[in-house]
């Protein structure tokens, strides 16, 4: 009887000490699990912290576009004393890419002929809103008469076309987070070629 209760008691020994490594290697998978699932974590983190930095608080210059000219009206003289005057209405694009609004300030765009400014417009001070486009309609009066020399004028009008340039450059500060301002320009230039016979714009390209 004595030898049984003692064979018994070996068993329920073993059987504890096997139910004991058990419990204790579910213990060690289960922080080895732990400890995957925090490193897969962290990685997370930082991919998300890296893409949050790179793409929502980069800040990029804005894009700024003359479009839509339509003509008012159009008095071209040729011969010898050339000479123009024009009115038209336009379109000016305050286009901004970014994670947060651009607040820029009033900007003077010039619009040349040879070198010379045939005229001037003003862009009101405003807000291009996140990743979307500012539009501005404005008026533009422009005429030769401040041009030095029209010998230039004289033979381009022969070719039956007028050629223009504008410039100008915007200054402004993009909010990230309502709590961050970025200093962001953003620069015009343009060609306007004119069809002096048909009286409307052939072309306008803007960089």
């Amino acid at each position: 009887m004595a030898e049984k209760n003692q064979q018994a008691n070996g068993f329920t020994r073993r059987d504890e000490e096997s139910a004991s490594l058990q419990s204790d290697e579910l213990k060690r998978k289960k922080r080895i699990k732990l400890a995957i699932y925090i490193a897969i974590f962290a990685v997370f983190q930082v991919i998300v912290i890296t893409v949050f930095g790179l793409v929502v608080m980069r800040a990029k210059s804005p894009k700024l576009r003359l479009s839509d000219i339509e003509f008012n009206s159009l008095n071209i003289v040729q011969g010898s004393s050339p000479s123009f005057d024009m009115n038209f209405r336009a379109q000016v694009r305050v286009k901004n890419s970014n994670f947060g609004p651009y607040k820029f300030d009033n900007t003077t765009a010039t619009f040349i002929y040879g070198g010379a400014t045939v005229g001037q417009l003003i862009i009101p001070k405003g807000k291009a809103g996140l990743k979307s486009t500012k539009k501005i309609n404005v008026i533009v009066s422009l005429s030769s008469s401040q041009l030095p020399n029209t010998a230039n004028l004289g033979s381009e009008l022969t070719t039956g076309t007028l050629t223009l340039s504008s410039t100008a450059k915007m200054t402004g500060n993009v909010e990230l987070m309502l709590i961050m301002k970025k200093k962001k320009s953003a620069d015009l230039n343009c060609f306007i070629t004119i069809d002096v016979a048909a009286k409307n714009v052939r072309t306008l390209q803007c960089k």
